[in-house]
């Protein structure tokens, strides 16, 4: 299996002296998920909790809602042209009675670290349906302004790989008392999620509700979809939201807040749920 991290040469120049020392580099390669056999996507991923990834996505896609779904999840032999495994792809295989779903040219798309389900036909595809719609809609938690605002610090003293790289994304999800439940690295946003998704369905969590999923950049259409698709009511990103990511949080009944930096934070939707110091709602 690929390792999280790799060694280059490089050449470091400070104060106008020019050296040449290793460095550390984040590990990025191509993993392809199946379904029962048949290609579904490629994806540029960080190696490791690759089963989790591969059905982590497969929850946002509202393919899988609990692990009993599953009968098992393995890396393809033979897949390089020697015959040998390179642990790049892995096939998922469903349980009796659960629907395989359609696999067009539509949905066999080629994912980037970057830009997550970029081969979706229209926005109406995108919009998954969820099993756990009214489940975050519903969802009573509430979470104090001053507890959210510290989650950022936490999250990022628990960044192992980014302290010796600086070139990975993080995803974590906390209680509502703010405890770290989870934590996952990835050169791709979207996978960091589905790695921490995709490892509650494997330990039979899901729908995560009373939860709050951070992550470390921006909140994207897509990752206010993933957070929907597993359950959980609050997403919060330490920089800016787009506008889709709103309109889809408000329709959800998603708590969405961006720019969560020193305690600060900006409340796009779903207000109700941060609480004031007088204990009132953001609304």
């Amino acid at each position: 299996m690929g390792r999280v991290t790799e060694r280059r040469r490089v050449v470091r120049i400070r104060g106008g002296a020019a050296g040449v020392r290793p460095d550390t580099l984040v590990a990025e390669e191509p993993l392809e998920i199946r379904l029962d056999g048949r290609p579904l996507a490629v994806t540029m991923r960080t190696p490791g909790d690759d089963f989790a990834l591969a059905v982590g996505f497969l929850v946002s896609e509202g393919v899988l809602g609990s692990a009993a779904e599953v009968r098992a999840v393995t890396y393809c032999e033979g897949a390089a042209e020697d015959g040998s495994n390179t642990y790049n792809v892995v096939n998922v295989r469903l349980a009796d009675g659960v629907a395989l779903p359609d696999i067009s040219l539509e949905r066999n798309v080629y994912t980037t670290s970057s830009c997550g389900l970029c081969g979706k036909a229209s926005l109406d595809a995108v919009r998954t349906s969820t099993r756990f719609g009214a489940v975050v809609a519903e969802d009573p938690v509430r979470v104090p302004a001053e507890l959210l605002g510290r989650l950022p610090d936490r999250l990022r003293e628990a960044q192992r790989v980014f302290d010796r790289t600086g070139g990975l994304h993080a995803a974590g999800l906390f209680s509502a008392e703010g405890e770290l439940l989870d934590l996952r690295e990835d050169v791709g946003r979207h996978n960091a999620v589905d790695k921490v998704v995709g490892r509650a369905l494997q330990a039979g969590l899901l729908p995560l509700t009373g939860s709050v999923l951070l992550v470390s950049g921006r909140a994207s259409f897509e990752l206010a979809q993933k957070a929907v698709m597993a359950g959980i009511p609050l997403l919060a990103a330490v920089s800016a939201p787009s506008s889709l990511a709103v309109d889809l949080a408000a329709e959800a009944g998603l708590t969405l807040v961006g720019f969560l930096r020193h305690g600060d934070m900006n409340v796009y939707a779903g207000g109700e749920r941060i609480l004031l110091p007088d204990g009132t709602g953001a609304v």
